[in-house]
Order: structure tokens, then sequence, then C-alpha cells
């Protein structure tokens, strides 16, 4: 039987999973003109964030920048390191390219945010003030540019008006 701890991360677990999805779904309720449908997709999706939250909170896992930024720097290189390698080989052996293509653009990007976040914790360790520089997110892979987007997105090759601003 799972203690409250493991409870507790299966909860957040699943709180955050049903966060994407609900607005994965409101963007296809809006792609449809159904705006009703949408609104209702993300005001759940929010519910779920703030049960995410509560959760994530209880667990004592939101520390100071430092702390968070070293936790994110651990999952980063997990997931680059031996995550999605694995997931890649799995999906070459059972020839699954949209799979492999997925978890290989994913993997790029994971290390990426590695970097991203390590420069960071040594600008923040330096007492260095970092800039006010926006960031740019491709939507087709993910990559993740801080002050100005590409003309081609080096990842997937997708042009510039792919990227969002993140401010």
């Amino acid at each position: 039987m799972a203690n409250t701890k493991e409870n507790l991360e299966a909860a957040f677990s699943g709180e955050s999973q049903a966060n994407r999805k609900y607005l994965f779904f409101a963007e296809k309720a809006d792609e449809a003109g159904n705006k009703a449908v949408a609104r209702l997709f993300r005001a759940a999706a929010e519910a779920e964030t703030v049960h995410a939250r509560n959760h994530l909170k209880v667990l004592g896992e939101i520390k100071s920048e430092k702390d968070n930024l070293k936790a994110a720097i651990g999952g980063e290189n997990y997931e680059f390191t031996k995550m999605y390698p694995g997931f890649i080989d799995v999906a070459r052996k059972e020839n699954n390219q949209p799979a492999g293509r997925s978890f290989d653009l994913a993997n790029q990007v994971e290390r990426i945010h590695h970097g991203l976040f390590e420069e960071m914790l040594k600008d923040l360790t330096a007492g260095k003030q970092h800039g006010d520089e926006p960031y740019y997110v491709c939507q087709v892979c993910g990559n993740t540019v801080e002050g100005s987007a590409p003309d081609r997105c080096p990842i997937c090759g997708s042009p510039r008006n792919k990227f969002k601003r993140i401010d």
C-alpha cells in the first residue's frame, strides 16, 4: 500500500498531466470554434494547476531559487542522458518513427534547458544579475533561446514565426 508521500507524488503527476491535457483539449475546441468548451477546459486546467501546486508545496519541493535550479538541472540531465536515449532506442526497435522523432527533438532541447539552468544558477551563485532578455520557444520542437528568435530553428528547421516570445 502506498504511503502519503507516494500518494502526493502520484497526485501531483496526475494533476499536472490533466492540466496539460485540458489545455490541449481547449486548443482543439478553439480550432473547432466552440468557445464554451474551450473555456471550460481552460478553467478545469487552472484548477488542476492549483491542485498540483498544493501537492508540490506539501511535498516540500518548492524551495529557494538555487535549490529549484539545482532540481531542474538534475531533472533535465536525467532526461537527456538516460530517459530519452532509452525511449529513442525502443522507438527505433519498434520502427515507430513519429515517436522516435518526438523523443529525439525533446532530447535535444532538454540538453539546451540543462545548459540554460546551469548558466542561471552560475549567475545567481555569483551574485550576477541576469539580463532581462526574453526567451523564445519553438512551438514545433520546444527549442528555447534567449534574446531573439533565430531565422530558423537549429533543432527542427522551423521558421522564426514558429517561436513564441516568453517575457
